[in-house]
């Protein structure tokens, strides 16, 4: 595979992830405080009670699997049904774990209620302070790299006075914008890995992430680490002129025959922003809703 293959590649998977990641991470952090768990004693009771019913019928069918595994009945039928137990089981973890936030246990049962209550308030600050961000990269892309000429150079404007206040400000401010756009892939990647069936992530969960789901996800940010250099140096050409980013992402990247033209015309600037738009909408209409509660465990006959 060519070298301008692969860069189209990843600039390709990059307008994907980063469009989507964009509009939905401030959001998931916002929604996670409206979402956030209410200590009432009577609910609690409700729902361990519904969450009892769930893990023994889980069990009972888990064990009814094993006993045609051990049969030697390992049909199609039998797969389907071993992935729908494995993702009942994957959501009552998930229940538990809320269960647990809601009304915890133990003798600093006050002290972690008063940390749950803290990691939602924080969740809420970082998703508006993400949101404010996120506008700020999708408005810096329409007004300087879609608009031709550029109408204002933006951030790359306050970088520069930012850096007459002090010599390493502007220079933070941009790590922070590169930062905060790679953690949108990666948010992206997640987002759209869970939701679409051609596409396999490994999500990480805390506590029970096995050894291949961290190399996997290592790969995956490496790759995309890549595109977003490249996507940083154009669109703040403006502040990293004359760098050694902006020769190599810049200029030699934009002069290969055959992919120079996806760059020339900005079709993954316009990639970017359409699917910002699209998931925001979408996220914002769909997305604060409560996931309900499965109802009774259905396998294949």
């Amino acid at each position: 595979m060519l070298p301008a293959d692969v860069a189209n590649r990843q600039a390709c998977r990059h307008a994907l992830y980063s469009g989507i990641g964009i509009a939905c991470l401030p959001l998931v952090l916002i929604f996670s405080f409206t979402r956030c768990p209410k200590a009432v004693i009577t609910q609690y009771i409700k729902e361990a009670t519904e969450l009892g019913k769930k893990a023994r019928a889980l069990m009972k069918t888990a064990d009814a699997l094993h006993q045609e595994e051990r049969s030697g009945n390992k049909g199609r039928k039998w797969r389907k049904n071993v992935k729908v137990v494995e993702k009942e089981l994957f959501l009552l973890e998930e229940d538990m774990k809320a269960l647990e936030e809601m009304y915890p246990q133990g003798e600093k049962a006050e002290t972690a209620w008063a940390l749950t209550v803290l990691g939602y308030l924080a969740k809420l600050v970082l998703g508006l302070v993400g949101l404010i961000v996120s506008v700020a990269w999708v408005a810096h892309i329409v007004i300087y790299l879609l608009i031709d000429p550029p109408l204002f150079p933006f951030l790359n404007e306050v970088f520069i006075k930012l850096d007459d206040v002090w010599g390493l400000l502007g220079t933070a401010a941009f790590a922070l914008f590169c930062f905060y756009l790679l953690l949108a892939v990666i948010a992206g990647a997640m987002m759209v890995g869970m939701r679409l069936v051609f596409i396999t992530i490994r999500p990480m969960k805390w506590g029970g992430t096995l050894m291949n789901s961290f190399l996997f996800n290592v790969g995956l940010i490496l790759l995309c680490s890549i595109s977003v250099i490249q996507f940083c140096a154009t669109a703040f050409g403006y502040y990293a002129q004359a760098t050694a980013a902006q020769e190599i992402f810049g200029h030699t990247l934009e002069s290969h025959r055959g992919i120079k033209y996806l760059y020339k015309y900005n079709l993954f600037q316009y990639a970017f922003v359409i699917l910002a738009g699209v998931a925001f909408v979408y996220y914002a209409a769909f997305g604060w809703k409560k996931r309900k509660p499965s109802g009774r465990l259905v396998l294949s006959n």
